[in-house]
């Protein structure tokens, strides 16, 4: 009971500080991992410890699907190239270096360790990134780019740190030995991810019942993670196929009356993972430093503040001059990009450089590590300063760094979701084009009202409800329909696409006959 006790006290914490973080305009993950790191020096703090493969299993998949299922892919395809330095160059540029730095400052350290140390502390962590950036309506660029190396940097890097766990395990390392190995995760999570998400879309196809369904969800995404895990496989990149399969087959299949509640289960569970994951982070201060050797406290501190301002200042010097050859590339040729979209400037290259915040994920990969990984206690030390201290450092500021910068883009979503409206509504009133009763009439009208924000009060004129509903949705369907093929199409990314979705859902919902 006091376990539960303790659950409880926490998540009633961590929703004060959260709102606590809102009122003051600050982003929540800081106030979270400060707020844990501070209630663990109370003498009654609670000890919340789990094994850290079921930290990644719990707070990584669910968070991570939830992203990837969002994400447009038309848009991370129009930006393949800063994404894919991000995912590739940047975590392997910041593996190198930490593990460089490591390794000069304690010389004992063999290399495979060191580099275990820099694939942990090389992602970044997009929940505290978006945390920041989304109030302030930043440009959609920037936020696809940035959620878009979040769904798979995560990937490269646990891939680098299995490699180096194993290479210590096996008291060496050779790329010839590896390779199989790490092509075979990637090859087999791009086809694993893929063939299991059409296998549960088969399954939930045939479940009707709403709370079973949204329980099938969460236990499937567990068990892909949990699956990907055990026969050798990047759950992480397992995960982003997944999800993105879904994402793409799920809304055609999904009525109205299962997807909205849903939805709303999901963005509640997420941010209760969100917000326990950081308070979790401040929570481990208290145990690892209970686990440091008091002689070796301040060496380790300086390794930690070491790594801490590695990790800072190599992003910018990778990005920014991937930035820098990205302009003068465009001041040659031109920007011609496939659809209106932030041309690359120096501002949204220091806002993309300055958003490195590390999460959950740096901190679950230190602590599951063997208790006999060499200089483990130094490298949960160092994992846990980078996460804090870039939680700190950035996330205080990037807030103030992207309102003085004042960058702007026109909004693109907006305006494609205004023309998703458009061709909804002419598709909606087109299907009632031959049927000119009073019921037909009384359909136009609420339609028109829904689609375009104008107030309305239909009338069915006595017609039967029947009648009227067969009317309604076969104009909503129509509506859907259209929005579906500007989809396919890639008229429409995927932020237009779910927003436009949402207010047909509501439609649906607000015609529905009661049960």
């Amino acid at each position: 009971m006091r376990e539960l006790e303790q659950l409880l006290g926490l998540f009633v914490t961590a929703v004060m500080l959260a709102g606590a973080a809102r009122r003051v305009g600050a982003p929540y993950p800081v106030f979270l991992a400060l707020g844990g790191a501070l209630l663990t020096f109370l003498p009654a703090a609670p000890s919340l410890t789990l094994p850290p493969e079921l930290v990644l299993a719990v707070f990584v998949a669910p968070v991570l699907l939830d992203a990837a299922f969002d994400a447009s892919i038309r848009d991370l395809k129009d930006n393949w190239t800063p994404v894919a330095g991000l995912v590739v160059v940047a975590v392997g540029f910041t593996t190198a270096a930490v593990a460089v730095v490591v390794h000069t400052l304690v010389p004992a350290m063999p290399w495979a360790p060191a580099i275990a140390v820099g694939a942990i502390v090389a992602p970044p962590d997009a929940v505290a990134a978006t945390a920041v950036l989304r109030p302030l309506r930043p440009p959609h660029r920037i936020l696809t780019i940035l959620e878009g190396e979040s769904l798979l940097n995560d990937a490269s890097a646990l891939l680098i740190y299995r490699l180096a766990v194993g290479a210590v395990a096996a008291n060496g390392f050779s790329i010839a030995a590896v390779a199989p190995t790490f092509l075979l995760a990637v090859a087999g999570s791009a086809v694993a991810g893929p063939a299991l998400g059409w296998l549960l879309l088969r399954v939930v196809d045939r479940v009707k019942h709403v709370p079973t369904l949204i329980i099938l969800q969460f236990v499937s995404t567990c068990g892909v993670w949990i699956l990907a895990e055990q026969i050798g496989l990047s759950g992480v990149l397992t995960m982003v196929c997944y999800a993105a399969t879904v994402a793409r087959t799920a809304p055609e299949r999904t009525p109205a009356s299962a997807r909205i509640p849903s939805y709303a289960v999901w963005e509640t569970a997420v941010f209760a993972l969100n917000i326990l994951a950081f308070i979790f982070i401040g929570l481990q201060l208290r145990p690892i430093l209970a686990n440091l050797p008091a002689a070796e406290r301040g060496r380790y501190f300086t390794v930690a503040g070491a790594v801490l301002l590695t990790v800072i200042a190599v992003r910018p010097v990778w990005h920014m001059s991937f930035n820098a050859v990205v302009r003068w590339r465009h001041r040659r040729v031109g920007f011609h990009p496939p659809r209106p979209m932030l041309r690359p400037t120096l501002g949204s290259g220091l806002v993309i450089s300055w958003a490195g915040m590390r999460g959950i994920v740096s901190l679950a990969a230190a602590l599951a590590l063997p208790s006999e990984f060499p200089y483990r206690d130094l490298i949960v030390l160092t994992a846990f300063s980078v996460v804090l201290g870039t939680l700190v450092i950035q996330g205080l500021t990037l807030k103030p760094l992207l309102r003085a910068l004042d960058l702007h883009d026109g909004d693109p979503v907006g305006r494609e979701l205004h023309s998703a409206r458009e061709r909804a509504l002419a598709a909606g009133l087109a299907s009632l084009a031959d049927d000119e009763s009073a019921v037909a009439f009384a359909v136009r009208q609420e339609f028109t009202a829904h689609l375009t924000h104008a107030s309305a009060d239909p009338d069915a004129d006595g017609q039967p409800r029947s009648t009227h509903s067969e009317l309604h949705r076969g104009a909503l369907h129509a509506a859907r329909q259209a929005v579906h093929a500007m989809r396919a199409s890639a008229e429409i990314g995927d932020d237009a696409f779910h927003q436009i979705e949402e207010e047909l859902d509501w439609i649906e919902m607000a015609e529905r006959e009661p049960d």
